[in-house]
């Protein structure tokens, strides 16, 4: 069985992280697995790019471009929410591809910003090739959103999308949204790497009489694994006195990611805490928000190498993550693996990774007070109530590779049993 992967980069945003740790345990399950990407980021030999010349590299660029510019002018040329849409007007079309016509499964992942278009999706469909999609956020069932914010015309027929300024000449969303509808999606297995992301999705119009499964994405527990707090913060240079609150991601600032309920957290604890606690910065777009906090910021900037990553997660005394949509955070699983609780709203697939006061805190959605509690239930109760050991034996029941990769291994023989 041959399975191939394919996802717009190799390990640039969430997406690409798991689809690339995917490849990696179905590698050491056994599986002949590929990966095919636009962003080739390092030279494993599993993972192979579209941009195989100087020619390839500067048109897919400008596919890329392309996309960004409709985008950019039909929101009348503002780039608010300019990369929270995605539109696949534009890619590469992969029908001839060795590694296409090689496969047994066509596994898609995250495939948006002008590496496969709604076209060349279909084209893979069409070739009865058992097409697998692992969703990491609502693209699939929506028009152009990744995240709908609220909005549920997808269950229906998107149009005139809040994302975007609205334009009465021409409505982008109801275009896409058509367009999807002729890709054949109902022939797609989907899978949601969380429940949430899996029940919401099967709402779509379009998907409404797909196949769609729950698994998780996996991670290397032997990389990330619980080391001396007091050694990881000597090597980032953090205070070894202090209280560490750590916030991560891509870019820190994004409404979406709930910075200002942090904020608002800390704002309602500086008083009792002022001296005993210091916030952990990981990502891109800290400088936005440093100003903001009523405590002493240290900031790490984005990382990437798995050491670091784990020094980080490891010198903090708990991971806050005030997502307010969010499927299955990869941030959560690689703090608990190192064996640091976390805490996080209710919302999306956050309360089927913390275990409510068994390995972190679960606080009420947009309620800065009681993620506040949370912080507080966590300093006082990590020792106690072991939720350090509790947080690394979640990880290793329900995400170590082995666990995920025999799971996905029993999905691919599952749809090649009914392709033949």
């Amino acid at each position: 069985m041959n399975i191939l992967i394919l996802n717009t980069s190799e390990l640039t945003g969430g997406a690409a992280v798991a689809a690339s740790r995917l490849v990696k345990a179905l590698d050491k399950s056994g599986v002949e697995v590929s990966m095919l990407v636009r962003d080739r980021k390092t030279d494993h030999v599993r993972v192979f790019s579209v941009n195989n010349s100087w020619i390839s590299r500067k048109l897919n660029f400008l596919r890329f471009v392309w996309e960004r510019l409709i985008i950019f002018i039909c929101n009348f040329f503002s780039k608010e929410n300019l990369f929270q849409v995605s539109i696949a007007d534009t890619g590469t079309n992969l029908l001839t591809h060795p590694l296409v016509r090689k496969a047994d499964v066509i596994h898609l992942h995250w495939v948006n910003q002008g590496f496969l278009s709604l076209s060349d999706i279909k084209k893979l469909v069409d070739t009865g090739k058992p097409i697998v999609w692992t969703m990491h956020d609502l693209w699939p069932a929506t028009a152009i959103c990744h995240y709908p914010g609220g909005c549920e015309k997808y269950i229906s027929s998107c149009r005139r999308c809040p994302m975007l300024r609205q334009n009465p000449f021409f409505d982008l969303a109801a275009s896409v949204f058509k367009k999807k509808g002729k890709v054949g999606l109902s022939k797609v297995t989907f899978v949601g790497c969380s429940r949430w992301i899996m029940e919401e999705a099967k709402k779509g119009h379009w998907l409404r009489t797909a196949r769609f499964t729950s698994i998780p994405n996996p991670i290397d527990v032997a990389a990330f694994k619980p080391i001396d707090k007091q050694v990881a913060r000597k090597r980032l240079g953090l205070p070894e006195d202090k209280s560490l609150l750590l916030f991560a991601a891509a870019k820190l600032s994004d409404t979406r990611k709930g910075a200002i309920f942090l904020i608002e957290a800390c704002r309602m604890l500086k008083e009792k805490y002022q001296d005993r606690m210091e916030i952990v910065l990981m990502g891109n777009s800290s400088e936005e928000l440093i100003s903001q906090f009523p405590f002493k910021v240290n900031t790490l900037g984005y990382i990437s190498d798995t050491d670091t990553m784990v020094s980080a997660y490891a010198s903090a005394d708990m991971f806050i993550i005030p997502s307010l949509e969010d499927n299955l955070p990869n941030t959560i699983m690689e703090s608990m693996a190192c064996g640091t609780p976390c805490a996080g709203f209710e919302t999306g697939g956050i309360p089927e990774m913390i275990d409510h006061l068994r390995n972190g805190y679960v606080a009420k959605y947009k309620d800065a007070r009681d993620l506040a509690v949370g912080i507080e239930w966590i300093l006082d109760n990590n020792v106690t109530l072991g939720l350090s050991s509790a947080c690394v034996d979640k990880v290793r029941e329900s995400y170590a590779e082995e666990v995920v990769a025999k799971r996905y291994i029993s999905l691919y023989k599952q749809v090649c049993d009914r392709k033949n």
